[in-house]
């Protein structure tokens, strides 16, 4: 037991990685150049030890752990005692202020790769935190989005089994509503395995070249056939707009700020568009429906509203889940996304990074 815990803290403290193995003969070469022109310049001596502190000080701050910064000051030390100081080419420990040297160059190694250290761990707790936080708002939407449509679809069927004297028309009534609810519980799922793709540490994102208004066409496509009464208007560029993207997720996007547009905005009209904004490609969907309170603005995208906040949108339905996975989505695209209300309605719109080609 005791040997296993040794090992974890070495390999904590004195991880070895190739990139930081180049790191570390980089700098340390250019260091050793940039003496060598100086000494050449018939510069005074002096000089290398400030210059090899620096090459310290850049690599225990570039590196991870102790090990190169370690390896960094020793090896400072001896290019200034056996190249740079007289008698070159020699090593000579009896200089004066030889230790002071070594003793410079190790602080100076082991305080930055300590503060280095320190704000790595500082990070990963609180991306760790951030985690955890859009966790615990997933939990609590998804407790309400999933027992909501289940408890429907029970009472619905129920009713149907339970009372063989309805009606033709009430039947149908009844189906229909509780097939309604089976694909709203559908889209939360669908939602729920995007958001643990794409929160998953070893999960990548796939881009690919995709024309944008096919992918916008395809989600309108399934809109329509869901909401025939509602008005859509699609705008598209004149020339083909190809952004690298997962085409199935971003789907996902533009469905969920439809979805929202009907469920919460009570929406009549929607309007979609995409237009290049300098090296991204800006995807806007718009709608007449109720305005969002200035203060859920904010937070929005952060799956903590709660479904008592605001008296327009239909109480059963949450879309700080659905919103979540939105940004969460385009983030993973190195995107933004945002909301704000106009004066006829809401607009949320989201930009993508154009591939090269477009950026042009």
């Amino acid at each position: 037991m005791h040997t296993k815990k040794t090992k974890f803290k070495l390999s904590t403290w004195f991880p070895f990685s190739w990139r930081d193995l180049l790191i570390t003969g980089v700098i340390l070469l250019c260091a050793a150049e940039l003496c060598i022109l100086l000494q050449m310049a018939n510069t005074s001596d002096g000089f290398a030890s400030p210059v090899f502190v620096l090459a310290v000080l850049l690599i225990s701050r570039l590196t991870t752990g102790y090990l190169y910064g370690l390896i960094a000051a020793v090896s400072g030390v001896v290019c200034v005692n056996f190249i740079f100081t007289y008698p070159y080419w020699a090593v000579n420990f009896t200089i004066a202020g030889y230790p002071l040297t070594f003793f410079t160059f190790l602080m100076v190694s082991v305080i930055t790769c300590t503060l280095t250290t320190q704000a790595r761990q500082q990070e990963r707790l609180r991306i760790e935190n951030e985690k955890e936080k859009m966790r615990a708002n997933l939990l609590r939407s998804v407790s309400h989005d999933i027992r909501t449509p289940l408890t429907s679809i029970v009472g619905s069927t129920s009713a149907v089994l339970e009372n063989p004297g309805l009606s033709v028309e009430e039947r149908q009534e009844l189906l229909e509503d509780a097939r309604d609810e089976a694909q709203w519980l559908i889209r939360v799922v669908e939602n729920l395995l995007s958001i643990t793709r794409i929160g998953a540490d070893q999960a990548q994102i796939t881009k690919e070249p995709e024309a944008a208004e096919e992918v916008m066409g395809e989600a309108v496509r399934k809109f329509r056939k869901r909401f025939p009464g509602t008005s859509v208007c699609v705008s598209v560029p004149d020339d083909l707009l190809l952004v690298p993207m997962d085409a199935i997720l971003i789907e996902q996007v533009l469905s969920n700020l439809l979805e929202n547009a009907i469920f919460h905005g009570k929406a009549v009209h929607v309007k979609l568009s995409v237009q290049k904004d300098g090296p991204y490609a800006r995807f806007s969907v718009w709608n007449d429906g109720y305005h969002i309170p200035d203060k859920d603005l904010p937070t929005l995208f952060e799956g903590t509203l709660k479904h008592s906040e605001s008296t327009d949108c239909d109480g059963k339905r949450s879309m700080g889940l659905g919103l979540s996975v939105c940004r969460a989505i385009v983030h993973a695209h190195g995107g933004n996304i945002e909301a704000r209300n106009t004066e006829d309605g809401v607009e949320f719109a989201f930009r993508l990074p154009c591939s090269e080609e477009e950026q042009v």
